[in-house]
């Protein structure tokens, strides 16, 4: 299979699938290795597709009729589950995190946390690895898209996050 039939095999791929899948299973399934895949990646989002790396794989983005809005937010390290799970508690989505670096400007990690099993394996991830998450660079101040399927669900999100202070300017 030359590179070409590899990457179409690769969107086929990602399009079946429900679920994100690791670079490193799909270099092993092409005999390749997982820079080549992460190339190959780079070069189907430069041709449009929306292929999004998530901390469990890739996956594609597909169009949906959620609502989505971008919230500013504020917590220390303490507050991490208790922000998302409001989240999450009323069907919504985490889709990203981003913060604004004076040095290197908007930096942005996607999180698509959508359920507890999600949370969970992203809080056990987050406190067995060594890594800081990115609010620390900007004292607890963030950014999420979030997205719920109903006009309704939102408005609990964005209320309950409000009144648990996580939330920087009123909605």
């Amino acid at each position: 299979m030359n590179s070409i039939e590899r990457r179409e095999d690769i969107i086929k791929l990602l399009i079946s699938n429900n679920k994100a899948l690791k670079g490193t299973v799909m270099a092993d399934s092409y005999r390749v290795t997982r820079q080549i895949i992460v190339k190959d990646i780079a070069i189907l989002r430069a041709k449009g597709n929306k292929i999004i790396a998530t901390p469990d794989g890739y996956i594609i983005g597909k169009e949906d009729n959620r609502i989505k809005q971008i919230i500013a937010v504020t917590h220390d390290e303490s507050k991490l589950g208790q922000e998302l799970n409001i989240v999450i508690k009323y069907g919504g989505i985490i889709e990203d995190v981003i913060v604004e670096h004076p040095l290197y400007g908007e930096i942005k990690g996607m999180l698509m946390i959508k359920n507890l099993n999600d949370l969970e394996k992203f809080l056990i991830n987050y406190k067995k690895s060594d890594a800081k998450l990115l609010s620390l660079l900007t004292k607890g101040v963030h950014i999420h898209t979030i997205s719920a399927d109903t006009e309704s669900n939102m408005k609990l999100i964005l209320e309950e996050l409000n009144k648990n202070g996580f939330i920087i300017d009123e909605y």
